[in-house]
């Protein structure tokens, strides 16, 4: 049977007794997050090369920053950073930075640091951390060897969300929620999926930078813009640069970086789900999602690199992939290679096809239809063994797709279309 993975936000009931052991985790974690970022910086000056996450293991496995921290829970902080390295170091925007340093340093008048302070950050514990105790609502988390003090572990006691029930517990994580002033509990579980296919069909979807979303049904076309995305890049970006500070990111800075964040992962969740839920009202039984990994590995010039930096794929198809699972959609992700560049009716390949970004005219048969939804019916055909094109092809739903709008108070609505 199918599973997927289920994260459940918890409260903690004895948060008083078991905050100072958090908190001292919490710190412990920014701790070694900055010995290896330094360590890091260090290898990269001297060598040229950034240390892996395998690499940063091994070397700093007998350091006592490490020993703050249950070994798998160090061993997640490590993973995290080598994965930032990563990301900044795949970037082409010049103005992205290495990852930066958990503390925040304080000055006096005279431009001088006199204080500075770390984090709570978050702390992982793997299952070799954890015991559940599920007739009492109640983890055991282990501690890191600095911090035993008598007892191995701290106790934590948990309200779980109504009508839930944690099991098969994987991970558990310790998240401070600065809003709240509190730690909470992000449980991640795997469960079985016991949906049924809604039905036959098959759906293709042709993810993009200018429309996040193209989807392609047997008898129907449908264009997400990423409108709402762009404009709010565009306003909070300006907002930090505009208000960044001589030492360290202002209230305003950090304000626009966390509202910047959580609309766009809002965005992203609104559009898997619509997209998942109007697969089922067609009776999709496989939806098969175009993965454009290695695209990011070309130069698309200034401009193209800094709208591709900002491109959220690979979120957006894990996103669509277990939201669609779990309605019992099977997902298919084959590469996308070719499907901008063939002729979804007659399957004849030219490139210069694509007149502009939303027209593409085959030369052959004479079809017109709109770029991103002749790329997501192309990616539809790859599951088929028979290819019928989409219905009505240029005169129709190929060549005017309906428009979904995203509104932040009525989520995404279609646009009617032209007549």
């Amino acid at each position: 049977m199918p599973t997927t993975r289920r994260t459940y936000i918890c409260r903690i009931r004895n948060h008083s007794q078991v905050k100072e052991a958090l908190d001292r985790h919490g710190w412990s974690a920014s701790k070694l997050w900055n010995v290896a970022n330094y360590h890091a910086r260090n290898v990269w000056d001297e060598t040229g090369e950034i240390p892996d996450e395998k690499q940063l293991k091994s070397e700093l496995k007998d350091h006592p920053k490490y020993r703050g921290l249950h070994s798998q829970s160090s061993q997640k902080v490590l993973e995290e950073l080598s994965e930032a390295f990563s990301s900044w170091f795949g970037s082409n925007d010049d103005r992205d930075n290495p990852p930066g340093y958990r503390k925040t340093n304080y000055y006096d008048d005279e431009d001088n640091r006199v204080h500075e302070e770390h984090p709570r950050s978050t702390v992982t514990w793997k299952d070799k951390g954890i015991r559940h105790d599920t007739k009492h609502g109640r983890f055991r988390l282990s501690k890191g060897k600095n911090h035993k003090d008598g007892r191995d572990y701290i106790l934590v006691e948990y309200d779980a969300p109504p009508a839930v029930e944690l099991d098969r517990v994987q991970q558990v994580r310790a998240v401070w929620n600065s809003s709240k002033h509190r730690w909470e509990l992000h449980v991640v579980c795997k469960e079985e999926i016991a949906a049924e296919p809604p039905g036959d069909d098959v759906a293709g979807v042709d993810l993009g930078i200018c429309n996040p979303a193209a989807v392609a049904f047997p008898d129907d076309a449908l264009l997400y813009p990423g409108n709402t995305l762009r404009e709010d890049k565009h306003y909070f970006q300006r907002e930090e640069y505009q208000t960044e500070g001589p030492h360290r990111p202002s209230q305003t800075v950090q304000w626009a970086r966390a509202k910047l964040s959580k609309r766009k992962t809002h965005f992203l969740h609104a559009l898997s789900k619509d997209i998942v839920e109007r697969c089922i009202e067609r009776d999709v039984g496989t939806l098969v999602v175009g993965d454009p990994s290695g695209v990011d590995d070309d130069d698309w010039g200034r401009h193209g690199n800094k709208r591709l930096d900002n491109w959220a794929y690979k979120r957006l198809l894990h996103l669509i992939d277990y939201k669609a699972r779990e309605r019992g959609i099977e997902v298919e992700m084959p590469d996308e290679r070719g499907t901008s560049s063939s002729c979804s009716v007659c399957g004849h390949e030219d490139a210069d096809s694509r007149v502009e970004r939303g027209l593409w005219k085959c030369d052959r048969c004479g079809v017109v239809t709109h770029g991103d939804v002749n790329g997501a019916d192309n990616i539809r055909q790859k599951s088929l063994t028979v290819t019928p094109p989409l219905g009505d092809s240029g005169n129709g739903c190929l060549a005017q797709p309906r428009v979904i709008h995203f509104s932040r108070t009525h989520g995404f609505q279609p646009r009617a279309t032209a007549e």
